[in-house]
């Protein structure tokens, strides 16, 4: 005997979700990897513009990592993105103050 409770809710949550969704997530992740490695290999740019489009392409990352594989795009996700939003604010700070440091 088994109940299936299903709603419309719970059908477009599992649409979402479904194989496409994490196929073409994959992809874009694999893309971005392989950006940042020819960046690299080509090697024909300035030092300084290929560290900062390998940070923005980071931030890109990581970014698409919180909401397509952590699932932060959900409801009742509210305090592990304040508890990341502060971990990120306390590195940040904490590598502000040893650049400071360093260079006082």
């Amino acid at each position: 005997m088994s109940s299936q409770h299903t709603s419309s809710a719970g059908n477009e949550r599992h649409r979402l979700e479904g194989p496409k969704n994490h196929y073409l997530s994959y992809i874009i992740s694999i893309v971005l990897t392989m950006l940042a490695f020819a960046i690299v290999l080509y090697g024909g740019l300035d030092r300084s513009f290929i560290v900062m489009f390998l940070v923005g392409l980071a931030i890109v990352q990581i970014l698409f990592q919180l909401v397509y594989w952590m699932h932060m795009k959900e409801r009742g996700h509210f305090f592990p993105i304040m508890g990341l939003a502060f971990g990120g604010f306390v590195a940040l700070t904490a590598v502000a103050a040893a650049v400071y440091w360093l260079w006082w």
